[in-house]
């Protein structure tokens, strides 16, 4: 006959261990994925790189990803500080960036380098189209393409 006896270290200390392993598993399964890289990107098609976004021609490649042919240089390059309280409009802007996976709420307060471009393949329009690309550290946390008109038009990355 074969006898073990436990001590209550024995017990608490395969206690721990099953507790730890169980939050592990639970943390793995329902915390969302981020892209590498400073910038938290969720749920950011795998099939676009927004990362290493360093020259102009970076970003002419970046737009191609998404059938965007653009003028060799930009129309502008400015800096711009995301705000730390979003009021109701670019609360709307960062809901365009959300439904394209990308989430401007995690750069409040950084200054990123915002660069346009004029469109020259939109379809189905004959005003002025520009796309504008929000860079921080080398990776596009968000933009949008918008016509120039007063009654015009604003749309994430993709083409519609």
């Amino acid at each position: 006959m074969f006898i073990y006896s436990m001590h209550a270290n024995t017990i608490k200390f395969f206690a721990v261990i099953c507790l730890s392993l169980t939050a592990l598993i639970a943390l793995i399964a329902f915390v969302p994925t981020y892209t590498t890289g400073d910038a938290q990107q969720v749920g950011v098609d795998a099939t676009y790189n927004f990362e290493k976004i360093k020259t102009n021609d970076d970003r002419i490649n970046f737009l191609k990803q998404f059938g965007w042919e653009v003028d060799a240089e930009p129309v502008k390059e400015q800096q711009v500080v995301i705000p730390g309280e979003f009021d109701k409009i670019f609360s709307a802007y960062n809901e365009i960036q959300r439904t394209q996976g990308l989430d401007l709420s995690a750069f409040k307060k950084k200054a990123v380098m915002r660069y346009t471009y004029v469109v020259k393949n939109y379809p189905n329009y004959d005003g002025e189209v520009y796309v504008n690309i929000l860079v921080y550290r080398n990776i596009v946390i968000g933009g949008d393409v918008c016509s120039a008109d007063i009654n015009g038009f604003v749309h994430g990355f993709e083409r519609k």
